[in-house]
């Protein structure tokens, strides 16, 4: 079981590293211009697209565990409209996105804090980067079509050409272009269809006998449908929720001061290197955990969640000890303004406390999404973002400001695992049927 876990998590980990590397670079670039606002401004850029997508991540995730489901049940043509089915969805969202692009940003920029000079150049970056959203989408379908049929070294190769392109583009742009934030903006522009070339090349090359011609019957098949809609109008809900949180965790540290904006943006890095390095393990489980109940192999199932968990935390304790002894020399990495030094010294406890607290909700998500268990891992996200998440906030930043809000955020992740724990005996480990 572990080499199982290992051959599915590490190309997942490598090329999930690549993500907050790429994070890393752009924060790098803008942490290094004159002023501070840079950072913030796409930290607010990107949370908007953060948003934007939230809505159809779901693209990724509920392939994945169709797909690993039906490879699991050895069902080669559920395979493929597991596929097309999600790539129908994923035009359709693209085309709509670019269609609205505008009063996307207008009411963007009605919703999110900040200074006005940070603000227009937060939309400056989203009018550029919104023309890479047809890849995105259909990237999304790819990854976790390559996921669920098992396969994690596709997905490493589209994530490693994709980030490394990124970053040399936003290298290019920023640094001999002097584009400051449209250089970022359009580095990943570049990057991103790039990476979708990659895919299709892949499938034409690698799954070629999964290409069968489409029978708009099965495609639009009433019971395929409407489950494939169910899960997915939960985990959209999920991703939703998900989204808003980090959202309003960025808008509030947006309103106690553009320093703290930054600060916060840089210590979020930290939270994003370590979720995706645990995503590794996430992205396996959601691959094992569908292959299992497709064949319906409880056995299996009850092994691997038990073995994911001691992957996970045993991964957490190094992260932690680093962050505990290192947490300058890692801030410096992205940011020598001495201001910003300066500010985030007292927060350096969150960065110690995020591995420990994190790594079972990141488990969890990907064993729920595997088993397809929509209305589980909906439920436990209402659950943390609306009934932890937000009174936590409301009680204790009038008292302890950026203390009250790191607090809500991590309180916000602690409900997360625990509810998913919670909820484990009867949406996974009795082997469920569709959720």
């Amino acid at each position: 079981m572990n080499r199982s876990i290992l051959k599915l998590a590490i190309p997942n980990i490598i090329s999930n590293v690549t993500i907050p590397l790429l994070g890393l670079v752009d924060m790098i670039l803008m942490g290094h211009l004159s002023s501070p606002i840079y950072i913030g401004a796409i930290a607010l850029g990107g949370t908007i697209f953060s948003v934007l997508y939230s809505f159809f991540s779901f693209l990724r995730a509920g392939t994945t565990g169709f797909t690993a489901q039906a490879y699991g049940a050895k069902d080669t043509s559920e395979e493929s409209y597991s596929l097309y089915r999600s790539m129908t969805i994923a035009v359709l969202a693209f085309l709509l996105i670019l269609c609205i692009q505008k009063p996307i940003a207008k009411l963007s920029l009605n919703l999110l804090d900040g200074s006005d000079d940070l603000k227009n150049l937060a939309i400056t970056y989203f009018f550029v980067r919104i023309w890479a959203a047809p890849a995105n989408m259909l990237l999304y379908c790819f990854n976790g079509w390559f996921i669920g049929m098992q396969n994690t070294k596709i997905p490493m190769a589209i994530a490693i050409i994709i980030n490394v392109l990124n970053i040399a583009f936003s290298i290019f742009f920023v640094l001999v272009m002097k584009q400051d934030v449209v250089g970022v903006a359009l580095g990943t522009v570049i990057a991103q269809y790039c990476g979708l070339l990659t895919a299709f090349i892949f499938i034409f090359t690698k799954y070629k006998k999964h290409l069968i011609r489409i029978d708009v019957h099965i495609l639009l098949n009433i019971n395929k449908l409407k489950r494939f809609f169910k899960v997915n109008t939960d985990l959209m809900i999920r991703s939703i929720l998900l989204v808003f949180t980090i959202a309003f965790f960025t808008n509030q540290s947006a309103k106690l001061g553009d320093n703290i904006l930054s600060v916060n943006m840089i210590l979020l890095q930290f939270f994003y290197i370590f979720s995706y390095f645990t995503d590794g393990f996430a992205y396996a489980g959601e691959a094992l955990v569908g292959k299992f109940i497709g064949a319906r192999d409880s056995e299996n199932l009850r092994s691997v969640v038990m073995h994911l968990f001691k992957w996970g935390a045993l991964i957490s304790v190094p992260f932690a000890i680093l962050y505990a002894l290192f947490p300058t020399t890692f801030v410096k990495m992205i940011s020598d303004n001495p201001v910003i030094i300066s500010e985030i010294r007292p927060y350096y406890i969150y960065m110690v406390l995020i591995p420990i607290i994190t790594f079972a909700a990141f488990l969890w998500d990907g064993i729920y999404i595997g088993a397809t268990a929509s209305k589980a891992i909906r439920n436990t996200m209402i659950i943390s973002s609306v009934m932890i998440f937000l009174p936590m906030w409301h009680f204790l930043t009038p008292l302890w400001n950026n203390h009250g809000l790191w607090i809500a955020f991590l309180g916000f992740m602690i409900a997360r695992g625990v509810s998913m724990t919670f909820f484990a005996k009867k949406n996974i480990l009795q082997l469920p049927n569709n959720q």
